[in-house]
């Protein structure tokens, strides 16, 4: 027990109770490390993209996302990585992340092979760019990730000097924004407390994430690993941030306020998160992915909002 509370705080424990998968959890949360082990670090240096999670200064949750060449981010030791350059200038956590150490949370997910690796410590300005110090370190099954191959990049696309990225902030969902999140089939959510902080992905087929108004979103919880972090954290504290990604485009529409779960009979759920800011980015990411191959775990949908084209 003494080994489950280390792992699990007391708002992860009272969810995994609730539901009834505490014997699960413990069982899964033996896969959490505080190193970094060759096959990660291999993992990390391939991938042209994270996302951050951090609570700015005036600790609202956020999630952004940080690209560079494949090497940008790279272990350089058991428990810290390194990432060149950070958050672009505009980014909600740009001004938290240049003053550090503070606590944040990392996931680093590969469309390609629906890989994905989560991190959890604090990350400091580095001479390099960012340094991520871990405390927590492990990897997800590929259970709604959708499958995306990345394009080639235009001739000459390297070479150029990168733009300077186009943020639109607001207080709430506009029209474009709105039907953007209905269209999305991932997206990522930022939660934490005193303990630490938490980034997870959350996937399925286009429609699970519900706008019902401009500041009101809502999705269903899908059965996972049972760990519960995400729910275990807005057990003890509110807040969260979300990060949607346009593939195609490389746009991202990052979002803060605060999340709920409301629980029905059966161990069903749905999340219910209040927009309380928005920063709308264009072409915040320099990769292009192609359309999605839907994972078969994806559940159906009705029949108001089918699954498109490519699923498999």
């Amino acid at each position: 027990m003494d080994a489950e509370r280390r792992t699990y705080h007391h708002g992860s424990l009272a969810v995994q109770r609730r539901l009834g998968v505490e014997g699960e959890a413990a069982h899964i949360g033996r896969s959490i490390g505080g190193g970094i082990r060759p096959v990660a670090a291999a993992f990390l240096e391939l991938q042209p993209h994270l996302v951050l999670a951090a609570a700015d200064a005036e600790g609202r949750m956020w999630a952004s996302l940080l690209t560079g060449r494949p090497g940008f981010a790279r272990a350089t030791g058991p428990h810290s990585v390194s990432v060149r350059g950070g958050p672009p200038a505009g980014d909600p956590l740009a001004g938290a992340l240049a003053t550090g150490p503070v606590p944040a949370a990392a996931l680093v997910l590969d469309p390609r092979t629906r890989r994905r690796m989560r991190m959890g410590g604090s990350v400091r300005p580095s001479a390099r760019g960012l340094l991520l110090e871990t405390e927590r370190v492990f990897s997800n099954c590929p259970k709604y990730i959708q499958q995306r191959l990345p394009l080639p990049a235009a001739p000459g696309a390297g070479d150029a000097a990168p733009a300077v990225p186009l943020h639109r902030t607001g207080e709430e969902l506009d029209g474009d924004q709105s039907a953007f999140l209905r269209a999305a089939d991932t997206f990522f959510i930022a939660t934490g407390t005193s303990d630490g902080v938490d980034v997870s992905h959350r996937g399925g087929n286009p429609g699970f994430l519900r706008v019902a108004s401009p500041t009101g979103l809502s999705w269903p919880d899908y059965p996972g690993n049972a760990m519960f972090l995400t729910l275990g954290n807005l057990e003890r504290d509110p807040r969260a941030g979300i990060l949607a990604l346009d593939w195609s485009t490389g746009a991202t529409l990052q979002l803060t306020g605060t999340a709920r779960t409301a629980y029905a009979q059966g161990g069903a759920r749905t999340v219910h998160f209040t927009v309380e800011r928005t920063v709308h980015t264009e072409a915040a990411s320099p990769v292009r992915w192609t359309a999605p191959r839907y994972s078969p775990a994806n559940p159906a949908l009705p029949q108001d909002a089918p699954p498109g084209p490519g699923a498999g």
